[in-house]
């Protein structure tokens, strides 16, 4: 699961950063404003890349993506790749924790295996 979930959060870091350009032409708002914003969240989605093995980190997440919808307030294209992402981090959690059992079970199945003669 944490390989699936670190890969979504790198894309929105991304993702943020470029929003942050976008929104940088709306007359109403500052830079510092801008990238105050853009900058706790790009810190915030490379931090919970190393915390998704804790409790709450999944959840940490989700804010994360309900933000980057909201923020189609600001730049109304982000309504669109914040649910994009929603649904790529429902995938990542969903079928990570699919793979995390399969593997598993694997595992389970290899120790009990006998271990094969080296004559």
């Amino acid at each position: 699961m944490r390989t699936l979930c670190a890969s979504t959060l790198i894309g929105e870091f991304f993702i943020v950063g470029f929003a942050g350009l976008v929104a940088m032409k709306n007359p109403d708002l500052t830079q510092a404003q801008v990238w105050t914003v853009c900058g706790v969240t790009m810190l915030l989605s490379l931090l919970l890349c190393g915390m998704l093995s804790r409790p709450g980190a999944v959840q940490l997440g989700w804010a994360l993506q309900l933000g980057l919808i909201a923020s189609g307030f600001v730049v109304p294209t982000m309504f669109i790749l914040g649910t994009v992402f929603a649904a790529l981090w429902w995938c990542s959690v969903h079928y990570g924790r699919r793979i995390d059992t399969i593997k598993a079970r694997w595992a389970a199945a290899q120790a009990e295996a006998p271990a094969p003669d080296a004559a």
